[in-house]
């Protein structure tokens, strides 16, 4: 969806815009975030562009999608429902953005066009948490393992390092001189 700000300011600055809409931003996210998203289903959009005081745009949208992502541990294909809400401000001129708190989520829009796609693929992006895992991995699955390579958890890697790190054997003979500590 994409909307002129010209034509909402002259359609709807007495009323609200109303719009509930089924968007397909698969191909388009997965081009620009491929390493991120792996599947999107068709996201829903619903919601309202207003017109505020000056001429600016707001618009205020709940959005709700599927999407699948990799695991941040396994890369294996992890299933993550996203439903949130969005609020936005348009604004023509630079200078328009110091009416706002600096909370609030401004975009100056140079081309008179209000890409609300991408916008909404944006948002949907900003959902996916830092550090996800997959049904299994939450309950505990061994880590993933190759050859001549572990992923371990960070509280078992002092041991997998004392383990796997052998010592110099010209500097094992150090060891006697600070025998009251252990290895560091």
């Amino acid at each position: 969806m994409k909307w002129s700000m010209t034509e909402l300011r002259k359609n709807y600055r007495s009323e609200p815009m109303m719009f509930d809409e089924t968007l397909d931003l698969k191909a388009d996210l997965m081009e620009r975030y491929g390493n991120e998203v792996l599947d999107l289903s068709p996201v829903h959009a619903k919601g309202m562009v207003s017109i505020v005081s000056g001429g600016d745009v707001v618009v205020d949208a709940t959005v709700t999608a599927d999407l699948t992502v990799p695991s941040s541990r396994s890369l294996t294909p992890v299933h993550l429902p996203v439903d949130f809400t969005m609020t936005e401000f348009y604004v023509s001129d630079p200078t328009a953005t110091q009416r706002f708190e600096k909370t609030d989520v401004v975009m100056v829009i140079t081309d008179d066009v209000i890409d609300f796609d991408k916008s909404v693929g944006d948002n949907i992006l900003l959902q996916i948490p830092m550090h996800i895992l997959s049904e299994d991995e939450r309950k505990g699955a061994a880590m993933p393992t190759g050859q001549d390579w572990q992923v371990v958890a960070e509280a078992d890697l002092a041991a997998v390092e004392k383990e796997n790190k052998p010592v110099d054997p010209r500097l094992a003979k150090l060891k006697d001189f600070f025998p009251d500590q252990d290895d560091q």
